[in-house]
């Protein structure tokens, strides 16, 4: 398969239209449905179902959307670790350590601080991310190392080290009842009358079904939290950055979370090992 074909089908396949998908791609029409053809050609098997006012996937390019995107951005990323490796070669180094916005505030401060004392430190550049979004950043190349948080974040695939370990709190609006008690369970905050969980994006780009807000980054669950909109467990060191208007009390049953930092397996970036050093030694 061409890597012109797949960009092609996995346009179609999320727009479902041949129309949209052509202006997405800014080409004609006709050419697209040809490549699209060719494609089911060359593999043997009938990717779409169409009709004169419909375009559905069958199982098999159902398939070939998901294996299809993973290729696109494994292409992407090696062009944008190419292009990275050749600055670092032309006397413009640097490192993208991405993150999520609000986690891990101090320890990603002291990792900085400390990482910038050694002798051969390099410029790091630092994107804070919405929520769930710097395991696909890491994966696609637009970021060297990133900070995750295990068991939300996978790190299959990636080298890791694990940073740090701590429980979880169950975020409130200030003066809700609960804030009152020293502690609490699951089964406590499973279902908060007027306070339902909120809805994190997925891997997809979409959002679950539920009666809870979308959230796209902390900032915003915050917001939403102290308007009394919704509830939120999160690591403990998230009360660091807690506003006025917000309280947290430990989840006594909630899963431990890891922070990890981790990286591609096969980056060769003396910078990134020596960045990976200090955060161990840390």
């Amino acid at each position: 398969m061409e890597t012109r074909e797949l960009r092609y089908f996995v346009a179609v396949a999320e727009e479902l239209h041949f129309g949209r998908a052509a202006q997405r791609l800014g080409i004609a029409q006709p050419p697209l449905s040809r490549a699209i053809a060719q494609l089911e050609r060359r593999l043997g098997v009938a990717l779409l179902e169409r009709t004169s006012r419909t375009v559905a996937l069958t199982r098999a390019g159902s398939v070939l959307l998901i294996e299809g995107r993973a290729a696109l951005d494994a292409v992407d990323a090696a062009d944008r670790r190419t292009r990275r490796a050749a600055l670092a070669t032309t006397g413009h180094p640097g490192l993208v350590l991405v993150t999520k916005a609000g986690a891990s505030g101090e320890l990603l401060a002291k990792l900085l601080d400390a990482y910038a004392s050694e002798p051969d430190a390099v410029p790091v550049d630092v994107l804070l991310c919405g929520i769930g979004e710097q395991e696909r950043m890491l994966r696609d190349g637009r970021a060297d190392v990133a900070l995750l948080h295990r068991p939300f974040d996978s790190t299959v695939g990636l080298d890791c080290e694990e940073l740090r370990t701590e429980g979880q709190v169950v975020v409130l609006p200030a003066g809700h009842p609960l804030t009152a008690q020293d502690e609490v369970r699951m089964a406590d905050v499973a279902e908060l009358p007027g306070l339902p969980p909120p809805r994190r994006r997925g891997p997809d780009g979409t959002y679950p079904d539920g009666p809870g807000p979308e959230v796209r980054d902390t900032t915003q669950l915050y917001q939403l939290i102290a308007l009394s909109r919704t509830s939120a467990i999160l690591p403990e060191s998230c009360r660091a950055d807690l506003r006025h208007d917000l309280a947290a009390v430990p989840v006594v049953d909630a899963p431990r979370v890891t922070t990890v930092i981790a990286w591609p397996p096969h980056s060769r970036s003396l910078a990134l090992a020596a960045l990976i050093r200090t955060a161990t030694r840390l």
